[in-house]
């Protein structure tokens, strides 16, 4: 029988928790992590929102694009996020080609990633082409992130990273995306790399919150991929990018230290060993 008191448990984040601090001005906070040690880390630090993004195809599995990235890997990785968390709400990536087929395929595949990985939510990228599988993914119980701008799994459509939506007719259609997505269900919206009127307007225009990366200050919450904000990835320089640390530097210097600590016979020393 567990003694920890109802009152010593943490506050859990919900979906409705988000919204609510959308209502309430209150920015949100989330990154992304990947296993079960960052995550745990990072919900322990308070963030109110963990992302399985599918760019672990990138810091994870050193792909160039997040497309090679199965619903298997990715069920993968949410569970053992989940398994680190107490407080905050974990969101996973439905991967490419896991949802753009079909409705019944759509839910099928968000249905794995709740039951396998235990997920709060997923998040799917498009707007109009997915409106019927985030209907029928949310009439189903399921919560759903919707994800608009720059969509990395539709790279090879655009050929290229760069800013979305800086003309007008793509501005627009991003604005009627945003309140279908609403519409469906979405209980939020990512909104990556778009031009930062345009993110505000978006903000502005819908009643539920927007997380932006590299979409300005006036969304109503921010995400960047963890290996990132830490400093582990060197040659990644967008200019949206804060880092909060250099941990690659602080990891090549214990590595190399621990080489010539071991080169050096000075690890391990006695107190560092066991007596028979």
């Amino acid at each position: 029988m567990s003694t920890q008191k109802k009152s010593d448990r943490p506050v859990k984040i919900t979906t409705q928790t988000v919204v609510d601090m959308k209502r309430k001005g209150e920015k949100i906070s989330m990154l992304t992590a990947y296993d079960f040690t960052m995550a745990q880390i990072i919900d322990q630090a308070g963030i109110e929102i963990i992302l399985v993004g599918d760019s672990a195809s990138n810091v994870m599995a050193g792909h160039e694009t997040t497309v090679p990235m199965t619903l298997d890997h990715m069920i993968y990785h949410t569970s053992c996020v989940v398994r680190g968390v107490d407080r905050a709400l974990v969101i996973a990536d439905l991967p490419f080609m896991s949802y753009q087929v079909t409705t019944k395929e759509a839910l099928i595949s968000a249905g794995r990633m709740m039951k396998e990985a235990g997920a709060h939510a997923i998040k799917m990228e498009g707007g109009k082409p997915i409106i019927n599988s985030v209907k029928k993914i949310v009439e189903a119980g399921i919560p759903v992130m919707g994800h608009l701008g720059l969509t990395p799994q539709s790279i090879y459509k655009f050929g290229t990273y760069k800013v979305r939506a800086t003309e007008e007719q793509e501005a627009e259609e991003l604005i009627r995306d945003a309140k279908l997505l609403e519409e469906a269900g979405c209980f939020s919206i990512v909104l990556e790399k778009i031009p930062a009127k345009l993110a505000a307007r978006v903000t502005e225009e819908i009643s539920i919150p927007t997380i932006g990366i590299g979409a300005g200050a006036g969304c109503d919450g921010q995400v960047l991929v963890i290996h990132d904000m830490l400093g582990l990835n060197k040659e990644f320089n967008p200019r949206f990018l804060r880092r909060y640390a250099d941990l690659n530097t602080v990891m090549t210097d214990a590595v190399q230290n621990y080489i010539k600590d071991v080169k050096s016979k000075d690890f391990p020393n006695e107190e560092e060993q066991y007596g028979g």
